[in-house]
């Protein structure tokens, strides 16, 4: 099942291209400007790697919770309660990822409909 787009992957807030050019010329001209320039790109991509580490732990934080949402839900169904639905329905909406119930499953997987040759979901 594809799943369009890349909402879900953070963008870098710094320009990689620059920073890499920045230490390219340092290390081929040695000459103190460069190397001045290139060593203030380090607090910058100190910021960003802590950045993405922080997003990162939100990500699996998140991740263990939908998975403990999704056992408590195979257990719930495996022991007969009514609605076994109710734990991942609840994660989702603790986190607002909750669709609303009017939106179909092939809604939902393919938003801008199903990619050239495909059918999607009956």
């Amino acid at each position: 099942m594809p799943i369009t787009g890349t909402p879900h992957i953070p963008p870098t807030l710094i320009d990689l291209d620059v920073i890499r050019a920045h230490y390219r010329d340092a290390e081929t001209t040695r000459t103190l400007a460069t190397l001045w320039i290139a060593a203030a790109d380090i607090p910058v991509l100190l910021a960003e790697v802590g950045r993405l580490h922080s997003l990162l732990i939100l990500a699996r934080i998140r991740h263990a919770d939908l998975t403990a949402a999704a056992g408590a839900g195979v257990a719930a169904e495996r022991d007969g309660e009514n609605d076994p639905l109710w734990y991942i329905r609840d994660e989702l909406a603790t986190n607002g990822k909750l669709p609303p119930r009017w939106l179909s499953a092939r809604d939902l997987l393919y938003p801008d409909g199903p990619a050239d040759g495909e059918e999607g979901p009956r």
